[in-house]
């Protein structure tokens, strides 16, 4: 007996071509590469991408893809890991909520690898992330991980494969046994963002990218994977979601081989923090704002939902951050820093500021969180969050925001990634590179893989 989902994802791949692709999908390709460029190298320095970096270094090839902002190259898999761990570590690329949340653009790094080392044309490239969009986001409404205690990267395995084997050029079967070669060995536990964060929670992603591209590259050579890997008596519906069976209405899109637009449903980032949390920075600075001075705060209310809650607020570790993983993963932390800097920046995640001892007295004595039913019934569709500020002379501010800036509700204008992108790289490159960077991916079907990343070489 076959394995039917191994069919879809694999038939799917394959059949999409780039002229099928809509305009808005490709156009929405184009600013997720450029955002993504953009995190990745304002996340050059961080210690998590130095230690894969590091490791590169000792087993580089000249025949595999860029390290991004070097000039060395290593295997595909091990670039994908590296890169993508740029992408992902300062907690501020994209976002799609669902019944499994996930940042889909943890992919593009990846299969920008893939595609370097195969040299693929950059259309090639567009329609690969368009599809493993495609999928993952499909993925994430047909079932919760989350709450069997498993992760969300595993979704972005399937997608990664997927569009990958296709870079690839596999036939068919070798698609169907790189999944199947990403699915089996490579389930990763939830344990990654429970409890007290470290730096492998920017790392997974990456991690579960990087195990599809060498399961790719085993397809390649003849290697066959587990039969069944979804439907089987041990696989991945019984032991990720308990036996709960996914929901068929979630892969209409793949069974009937449409055009990719699930890319249109997912979100960006205007703040460097988890997703969950980018209306309450939204909520708690416009707070600060007719408040003025912090020193009048008295107490702090956080309104959530229970999404928010379980995962960036339930745990005593969000109520004391230890580490820069933690504090962006915290509810609470991100509402007091907020409020009482008047801006949110990737340097409000700095050792030295989540351990001020005022930010700690405020979050220890000052600062209340509930969970609120009338929130927690308008997500996912919104991520509303209330924060109630009251202050030394008695009087309180209230602030709601239900659909952050970024949000597909509340998109940024191609402007705003622009000016996002720039401001990222603004340490980083010459402005010149940077604007010329801009222009490469903007019109990336007239521009090669290889021109974009010299341009990103610091």
């Amino acid at each position: 007996m076959r394995d039917p989902y191994l069919e879809v994802f694999a038939a799917y791949a394959r059949s999409i071509q780039w002229e099928d692709l809509p305009q808005e999908t490709v156009h929405e390709v184009k600013r997720r590469i450029l955002d993504s460029l953009g995190v990745a190298l304002l996340a050059l320095g961080a210690e998590a991408v130095a230690a894969a970096r590091n490791l590169a270094y000792e087993v580089a090839s000249p025949r595999g893809a860029s390290i991004w902002g070097t000039r060395v190259r290593a295997s595909p898999d091990l670039a994908a890991f590296v890169n993508g761990i740029m992408v992902r570590t300062l907690d501020y690329n994209d976002t799609y909520l669902s019944r499994e949340p996930l940042h889909p653009s943890d992919m593009i790094a990846p299969l920008m690898a893939v595609a370097e080392y195969r040299d693929c044309p950059t259309t090639e490239l567009v329609t690969a992330i368009a599809v493993a969009y495609e999928i993952g986001v499909s993925l994430c409404d047909a079932g919760s991980l989350r709450k069997h205690g498993w992760d969300h990267v595993n979704y972005l395995g399937v997608a990664t494969a997927s569009a990958a084997g296709r870079l690839f050029g596999l036939e068919p079967e070798a698609l169907e046994h790189a999944i199947s070669l990403t699915v089996v060995p490579h389930a990763a536990m939830r344990q990654t963002r429970s409890g007290e964060l470290s730096m492998w929670k920017g790392a997974a992603a990456a991690n579960a990218c990087r195990n599809a591209i060498f399961s790719c590259l085993l397809a390649a050579k003849g290697m066959r994977g587990p039969f069944q890997p979804f439907v089987g008596e041990m696989g991945f519906i019984r032991q990720l979601l308990k036996g709960e069976e996914f929901d068929q209405e979630a892969f209409r899109s793949l069974q009937e081989r449409r055009p990719p637009r699930r890319i249109l449903d997912t979100s960006l980032k205007y703040w460097p923090v988890e997703y969950h949390a980018q209306t309450a920075v939204d909520a708690a600075l416009q707070v600060r704002g007719e408040i003025e001075d912090p020193s009048r705060i008295s107490h702090i209310e956080i309104h959530t939902f229970k999404a928010a809650y379980e995962i960036i607020a339930k745990d005593p570790e969000k109520w004391a951050p230890q580490t820069r993983e933690t504090a962006d993963h915290s509810l609470p932390y991100t509402v007091v820093v907020a409020l009482l800097d008047g801006e949110l920046t990737w340097r409000s995640f700095d050792p030295e500021r989540f351990s001020d001892p005022l930010i700690r007295k405020m979050l220890a004595e000052h600062t209340t969180l509930w969970e609120d039913p009338a929130l927690t019934a308008a997500y996912p569709q919104a991520v509303p969050n209330r924060i109630v500020v009251r202050t030394r002379d008695g009087s309180e501010v209230v602030r709601e925001v239900w659909y952050p800036r970024g949000h597909v509700r509340n998109p940024m204008t191609d402007e705003e990634v622009v000016e996002k992108f720039r401001k990222n790289v603004s340490g980083v490159l010459p402005t010149a590179k940077a604007e010329r960077l801009v222009e490469c991916v903007m019109g990336i079907e007239r521009s090669s893989i290889h021109e974009i990343v010299d341009l990103m070489v610091v």
